[in-house]
């Protein structure tokens, strides 16, 4: 090689290495960053509630009167038929007051009988007449009351179903109404949620809802609305209740289990909805911002939005200011200004491990 050959090489060796260190350069002023599709759900919304499951029917049985319980005739977890014998309280007392009452009611009886008699024939008079039937007439409603608080002291199932819990126990006195067992119905289940007054006041837009159990995995019950409750409790949220439809296994659902309720909701008014990552999500300047990339120049765009909920999966609802296939950048986007140069973090694959190829 000749000195004039050897001294172009070296020229354009050395263009070519500064080149590539000016376009090292630059690149090391792009940066890299995730991007994740949004995902439009057009008009629905599913949203998720912790639920706990409850008998159609639950039932505080109690004695109509007042005294001694002589014996409680069923323990906790035993299911008993309606009507059947449930608790007896000592009838002494009542014993008593009905024999008093019934001979009372004897004496009047016959004294009332006499009195009419003799107004039939025209030997006495109408104020005595009248006197004589209604004193028979108190006296007879007193008598069928009296026999009431007897029977009374023999306490009955109103419904069919499982003893829960036994509140008191034999010795014990108890007071009218006072619960002496507490029971529940086997015969239907519901789940019962809370909900806040945002979804209780769009409680007529649901369209669906559905539950699942980890103790029957891959089995998804269908519900129905059965109530909301018309006042918010401490917590300001709406207890509602759902039934369970069609078919299902008693044995395996018991009141108090534990379930995910899925709830959808459809309108017909409104902006869609879409949802993203929320790191996605930053906030500046007191709004609620996303970086948008735009593929034809491999750029960000600043876009201010208005978010709804929060779901399960980590992903939020984006009300306005997104539409449905645009590009986010969920990694990297508190670096990023409005319309600066981009890269996209290469996807890792098995034979691309952490993305470096």
């Amino acid at each position: 090689m000749n000195s004039k050959n050897y001294f172009l090489t070296i020229v354009f060796t050395g263009l070519f290495i500064t080149g590539c260190g000016n376009k090292q350069e630059e690149d090391k002023d792009v940066p890299f960053v995730k991007t994740m599709v949004a995902v439009g759900t057009g008009n629905e919304a599913e949203l998720n509630f912790p639920g706990k499951t409850r008998s159609l029917e639950d039932v505080n049985v109690a004695f109509r009167v007042s005294g001694p319980i002589r014996r409680v005739a069923v323990k906790e977890g035993d299911y008993v038929h309606r009507g059947q014998l449930i608790a007896e309280m000592d009838p002494r007392d009542y014993k008593v007051q009905l024999s008093a009452t019934q001979a009372e009611y004897e004496q009047i009886k016959a004294d009332a009988e006499r009195v009419i008699a003799l107004y039939q024939e025209g030997n006495t008079t109408a104020s005595n007449y009248d006197k004589a039937r209604y004193g028979l007439q108190q006296i007879t409603e007193k008598l069928a009351n009296h026999r009431n608080q007897l029977a009374d002291t023999r306490l009955y199932a109103p419904i069919s179903g499982y003893i829960q819990k036994r509140l008191h126990s034999e010795g014990e006195t108890v007071g009218a109404g006072m619960p002496v067992v507490s029971m529940f119905s086997a015969a239907d289940i519901e789940v019962e949620i809370f909900v806040p007054a945002s979804d209780y006041a769009r409680r007529n837009q649901l369209s669906s809802a559905t539950c699942s159990f980890d103790v029957i995995p891959d089995v998804i019950f269908p519900l129905e609305v059965s109530s909301y409750s018309k006042e918010a409790n401490a917590s300001q949220l709406y207890a509602v209740r759902l039934k369970i439809k069609g078919q299902y296994d008693h044995s395996k659902l018991t009141p108090g289990m534990t379930t995910m309720v899925y709830v959808q909701y459809h309108s017909t008014e409104g902006p869609a909805i879409v949802k993203i990552p929320t790191s996605a999500i930053i906030q500046e300047n007191e709004e609620t911002q996303v970086f948008v990339f735009n593929e034809k120049d491999s750029s960000v765009e600043n876009r201010v939005v208005k978010i709804g909920r929060l779901d399960l999966d980590g992903n939020i609802e984006v009300t306005e200011g997104l539409k449905s296939g645009e590009k986010v950048v969920t990694a990297g986007a508190r670096l990023l200004h409005n319309g600066q140069k981009v890269r996209l973090l290469p996807t890792t694959s098995k034979a691309n491990v952490g993305g470096l190829l």
